[in-house]
């Protein structure tokens, strides 16, 4: 008798092993969502959105992008941290959420490196400093810094959200060149927006993407980019680095994970897909000029990023003193 149970025990769990794995097989059945933890328009937006595209395509599934802006992208975080782990609930996080949070705020919602999958490392992304040459008539990096030494205190600069690369980044440099500017925090890519009226802040720190178009167009002038190396999309402008601030590096990533627990096949095949969606010439000619350098990494590959980036970024959070309550 006893033998008969466990017989049928075994059976039963070889059975919903075998339905699980099927299931798992034919995933998607149906949309797929990722989550973008700023508002539309914004760099992590524009990325997720091509991608997204290009994994529609593939799984013959919707794959739609949704915006939870605020806390830094902690809200979209959160939201996807808590989902349930099946793949159809994935985060395109960035260097904040997944990396400067957990040493910003004092009580965070979720646990960086415990409550994701990693799932693969998308893109870098450089961040530009740019200015209004309305607002700000500095030519040149060097002119920028003889200003704000002149000036203290008289020039803003925006940022993206208090403790995102776009604030850190000016921070560092305030730190580095001796300069004293203002901080004005927005919520995302409005930030641009009020950048280009020039009646409030007269610089920035953002993403390559976020910023391109607009100093095409001659309506922000780019002074600098924060990579170690410069980027392909504006290769005539220096590096702070090259500028006289060795070892200055304060790029953005973004990096596409689900909640702790996604089925293993499931992360491969998402990170397969995407790495193969990366190489496309037509993604890549979409990515690339917007200043998105693509990666496409393995889930492995994107854990020991997030947890020396989370290290990185503890060691510059504690050094400018940034905090949000």
């Amino acid at each position: 008798m006893r033998s008969s149970i466990v017989a049928w025990l075994i059976a039963a769990v070889c059975t919903v092993a075998a339905q699980t794995a099927v299931a798992q097989a034919d995933w998607p059945k149906r949309e797929v969502r990722i989550f973008v933890g700023f508002s539309a328009g914004g760099s992590t937006d524009i990325v997720a959105r091509l991608l997204a595209q290009e994994l529609s395509k593939a799984w013959g599934q919707a794959v739609l992008v949704e915006n939870r802006a605020g806390a830094t992208g902690n809200i979209a975080a959160e939201l996807v941290a808590k989902a349930k782990p099946d793949g159809y609930t994935l985060l395109m996080g960035s260097v904040g959420p997944l990396a400067i949070n957990a040493s910003l705020f004092k009580a965070m919602p979720f646990d960086n490196l415990k409550d994701f999958t990693p799932i693969t490392l998308v893109t870098h992304v450089p961040n530009m400093l740019v200015v209004n040459p309305r607002a700000l008539p500095v030519a040149t990096f060097p002119d920028l810094i003889a200003a704000a030494k002149a000036n203290p205190g008289k020039y803003f600069y925006a940022s993206t959200g208090s403790g995102t690369s776009s604030h850190l980044s000016a921070e560092l440099l305030k730190m580095q060149a001796g300069i004293d500017i203002v901080h004005v925090p927005y919520k995302g890519a409005v930030a641009v927006t009020d950048l280009l009226s020039g009646e409030s802040v007269h610089l920035m720190f953002a993403t390559v993407p976020s910023l391109i178009n607009h100093v095409r167009a001659g309506k922000l002038r780019a002074l600098a980019v924060t990579s170690t190396a410069r980027s392909g999309t504006a290769p005539d402008l220096p590096t702070v680095a090259e500028l006289g601030f060795p070892g200055f590096e304060a790029s953005s990533w973004f990096a596409l994970v689900g909640p702790a627990g996604v089925p293993r096949d499931i992360v491969l095949k998402i990170s397969t897909e995407v790495a193969r969606a990366l190489k496309q010439p037509e993604l890549r000619e979409k990515l690339v000029p917007q200043g998105a350098d693509p990666v496409g990494s393995t889930p492995e590959e994107l854990a020991e990023y997030m947890r020396s980036e989370t290290a990185k970024w503890a060691k510059v959070v504690q050094a400018v003193g940034a905090k949000v309550d």
